[in-house]
């Protein structure tokens, strides 16, 4: 996994927009949107780019080995949406 969303995502969908291989979901138009609480990186679709991470407002986006300890279970929560 390279990139991780944490839970102060605004699904304002700039990434979404940006990423080159559509890793990052539930998109707009999918099933699931609007109750989810926040979007996902797929762990092993992702590019490891960085396309997505200046666009995001919010600073919700974390290489994986900077994700600061006590937001680390967010990798996992980012995983698991895709399990």
């Amino acid at each position: 996994m390279a990139y991780v969303i944490t839970d102060t995502c605004t699904k304002d969908n700039h990434c979404i927009e940006s990423c080159p291989v559509n890793c990052i979901h539930p998109t707009p138009e999918e099933p699931g949107y609007e109750e989810a609480t926040q979007l996902y990186i797929h762990p092993t679709e992702c590019i490891d780019c960085g396309a997505c991470v200046p666009v995001c407002p919010t600073n919700s986006i974390y290489v994986l080995e900077e994700l600061p300890a006590d937001q680390a279970h967010f990798a996992e929560k980012n995983a698991a949406y895709y399990a």
